[in-house]
């Protein structure tokens, strides 16, 4: 599988998790759009660690995964999920409680 664990300098503030299947088109999507909203509205500040549950199925009880592909935000509290491929980008900077550029976050 391809290392698709994004960090970026100064990651304390937002930490994200993707639970995918392996590399179906669906979680290289969401793997996609996850990095590009990152990378508008939070660069330098995040950590994106992606998690094949194919490899660690065990990983996904933690979370309560219960579909993939989901993103996971941990930090800051608190915790959000997001389902689907995030193609969406409105609904999730609404649902990751992320603010429209050039708004404060």
């Amino acid at each position: 599988m391809l290392n698709m664990e994004v960090i970026q300098p100064d990651t304390n503030n937002w930490n994200l998790r993707l639970y995918v299947a392996g590399q179906t088109p669906k979680s290289l999507t969401a793997f996609s759009n996850l990095k590009k909203i990152c990378e508008e509205h939070l660069a330098g500040r995040y950590t994106i660690q992606v998690i094949d549950l194919l490899e660690c199925p065990e990983l996904a009880e933690g979370d309560q995964i219960m579909a993939i592909p989901t993103v996971v935000r941990h930090l800051p509290p608190p915790v959000k999920k997001l389902i689907g491929d995030l193609a969406n980008s409105e609904r999730v900077l609404i649902g990751l409680d992320l603010r429209p550029k050039g708004q404060s976050i």
